[in-house]
């Protein structure tokens, strides 16, 4: 599932894809431009690269995307997981609300409801 990873810029250029699309690679040149800075050479050198990679798709000059923002954030969620917790996710969430984060009630009832449901 390595095919899944961004560096931080693919990121934020897919993300540009999957709030448009589909959107013609001018217009996606103009979104880079104004958005991530990027001058038009750097965005058609991701654009290529990120479809080499099957991430995203380029047909006919309209950018559409490969792979959900769904799958990569579910690929970079267990990665940290993975690397950092040794795949534990209790220890994971053990970390992260001992940072003083509290949860509002809505959060809890959510992350019960998706407990349940990953349980079943």
């Amino acid at each position: 599932m390595e095919e899944y990873k961004l560096y931080d810029a693919e990121y934020k250029f897919a993300s540009l894809v999957w709030e448009h699309e589909p959107i013609n690679s001018g217009e996606l040149v103009r979104l880079a431009a104004e958005r991530l800075g990027w001058k038009k050479s750097t965005t058609y050198t991701v654009l290529r690269k990120l479809c080499e990679r099957g991430i995203l798709k380029n047909t006919d000059a309209v950018v559409t995307a490969a792979v959900s923002r769904e799958k990569v954030l579910q690929y970079e969620s267990a990665a940290v997981i993975e690397k950092t917790f040794d795949g534990s996710l209790p220890l994971f969430l053990t970390a992260f609300f001992g940072q003083q984060r509290k949860l509002s009630a809505k959060e809890a009832e959510e992350l019960k409801r998706i407990i349940e449901e990953a349980s079943e």
